[in-house]
């Protein structure tokens, strides 16, 4: 099977809160239902590839994650079928710069959907050969463990999340689903290598550059908020 990035697929849907440790370490309340948001198909990446930092941004995050790739068309499929419309499954990393969380609050599009702050890899592993409610997923910072979690633990399988979305979203061949992250994302610099690793998938590994040329004096900067630094560091915003 190929590369994810080759896939082409026509969006990549990511999903908020989903594990507990997550909602616990942000003393959140449990949601009732998960919510979603996208990001571009530009932000896909390589195992291997540089993952670059703004210049002007300090909280570039991790977060280790199980990416999910839709193969067959999904459209209003019941949760008890959704697993048969799954191609594959590979490690992931959903990148987010917080400095540009006083923008695009809803989409989180600049925070996000940045080019490369999506990798996938190394490889595609076939979904036959996974259980997908089973998944033991580590995050590595310069070799030393930062996150672990198990998608048993998810508050939501991924078969329901799958068939949640396709209620409304059809999701078509290629498309990917990033099934959320553990506690413990945290900003890292450049010169850092992160590695998100799978058991049984393989160990994407991506290391952090600074971009070389300043952003454009175009539309909303970089801003070291209390809000980014609550979301960036996981302590309390009106501490922050």
């Amino acid at each position: 099977m190929r590369h994810p990035v080759e896939l082409a697929p026509s969006k990549i849907v990511a999903v908020h809160l989903s594990y507990p440790s997550r909602v616990e370490e942000y003393a959140a309340r449990t949601p009732p239902d998960p919510s979603y948001f996208l990001k571009p198909p530009s932000s896909l990446a390589r195992h291997g590839d540089e993952i670059v930092r703004p210049l002007g941004c300090r909280y570039l995050n991790y977060e280790g994650e199980v990416a999910v790739v839709v193969g067959k068309r999904m459209k209003r499929v019941p949760v008890e079928d959704a697993l048969d419309h799954v191609a594959a499954y590979s490690a992931a990393n959903d990148f987010g710069v917080h400095d540009f969380r006083h923008a695009d609050r809803g989409s989180m599009l600049r925070v996000k959907g940045q080019d490369g702050f999506c990798p996938i890899g190394p490889e595609l592993v076939d979904a036959a050969d996974v259980d997908p409610d089973n998944l033991a997923l580590r995050t590595y910072v310069n070799g030393e463990v930062v996150q672990e979690g198990n998608t048993g633990e998810l508050l939501w399988s991924i078969a329901y999340m799958l068939a949640d979305l396709s209620r409304l979203v059809t999701l078509e061949p290629g498309d990917v689903f990033l099934s959320g992250t553990p506690a413990n994302s945290r900003p890292v610099e450049p010169g850092d290598t992160v590695e998100v690793e799978v058991e049984g998938i393989g160990r994407l590994s991506n290391r952090i550059v600074e971009a070389r040329e300043p952003l454009e004096p175009i539309g909303v900067m970089p801003e070291d908020t209390p809000n980014a630094r609550h979301v960036a560091l996981a302590v309390p915003e009106e501490t922050a």
